[in-house]
């Protein structure tokens, strides 16, 4: 018994490793998260930062208040309160729009075809902005595009005379709605399918009508989704530039574009204003992705 403790000691002790190498083992399970890092370093980071520093910041490179304080100006208000406009109006049509068609493909008894052509449309639409979207929505509703056309010929509806204008608030709305819609899709479709069958199975063992099981246990679960889903829309519109400068130009003065003009532009060329602009909006899509995980972590608890 002796030489076969012995042994088996002397077994265990070749087996385990040296300490030495152990220690010098490479961490090779983190380089396929290193692309990941090294991108919200150099492009998400380092960026915000340089921002956060040249907001406090005169030209000659002195600690100031100044560039903060500016943002009391009215039109650098106005700026920001039309920007929180279009983005809660088209984050609340999307939203709504968007869960719709969610039920519909999901719960709605559609062939499986929809649910996969609209998914498949939902992905490329959320990423579809910019010039592209801008230039699609003024051939479709500008003064001579095509529907804007058609209802004037075949209906006699001109919907300029009636105080649309495709360079106006709503015009701006209905255009981010364009890829509002198909992200809320997106989203919000895991969700619905985390609703359990059990559940309205349960309901209906209980005397549950079809409304008092939404009322009462599929509006609860999804409620946190949706309203975190609406901030994310918000933040989503509130920092798009790209289609409202190709659709609008100047003429609706958003924060992007008097961000851009503050940093870029000729006239309005003050950089640590810029700065200080961007700070702002960086301080409002913070908080709204704060409110967004934390309505996602409650609404998680529920989905597991």
């Amino acid at each position: 018994m002796t030489d076969l403790s012995l042994s088996n000691q002397t077994i265990a002790g070749k087996a385990a490793p040296p300490a030495e190498a152990r220690s010098l083992r490479l961490p090779t399970q983190w380089l396929g998260v290193a692309p990941f890092f090294i991108f919200a370093i150099m492009f998400l980071i380092l960026p915000t930062l340089y921002l956060m520093l040249g907001a406090f910041q005169n030209d000659a490179g002195e600690f100031t208040f100044e560039n903060i304080v500016a943002l009391g100006q009215p039109s650098i208000v106005a700026a920001y309160w039309i920007s929180i406009k279009v983005s809660l109006a088209s984050a609340l049509i999307g939203a709504f729009a968007g869960l719709a068609i969610a039920i519909a493909i999901v719960r709605g008894g559609l062939p499986n075809w929809i649910r996969s052509a609209t998914l498949t449309f939902s992905g490329v639409a959320s990423n579809f902005a910019g010039v592209p979207l801008a230039f699609a929505f003024l051939a479709t509703l500008g003064r001579l595009g095509l529907a804007t056309v058609i209802l004037n010929t075949v209906f006699g509806l001109n919907i300029y005379a009636h105080g649309f204008n495709i360079l106006s608030f709503w015009g701006l709305t209905l255009t981010y709605v364009y890829f509002q819609i198909p992200l809320m899709v997106v989203i919000i479709t895991p969700a619905i399918d985390g609703l359990k069958k059990e559940w309205g199975e349960a309901a209906a063992t209980l005397g549950a009508t079809t409304a008092q099981y939404w009322r009462m246990v599929v509006i609860p679960v999804i409620w946190p989704s949706f309203l975190g889903t609406v901030i994310l829309l918000f933040a989503n519109a509130f920092g798009a530039i790209a289609t409202a400068y190709a659709l609008t130009g100047s003429s609706l003065n958003i924060v992007p574009i008097l961000l851009y003009a503050q940093i870029r532009g000729d006239v309005l060329h003050n950089p640590h204003l810029g700065y200080a602009i961007a700070f702002g909006m960086i301080v409002i899509t913070g908080l709204a992705n704060v409110f967004y995980i934390w309505f996602r972590t409650r609404s998680e608890r529920w989905l597991k």
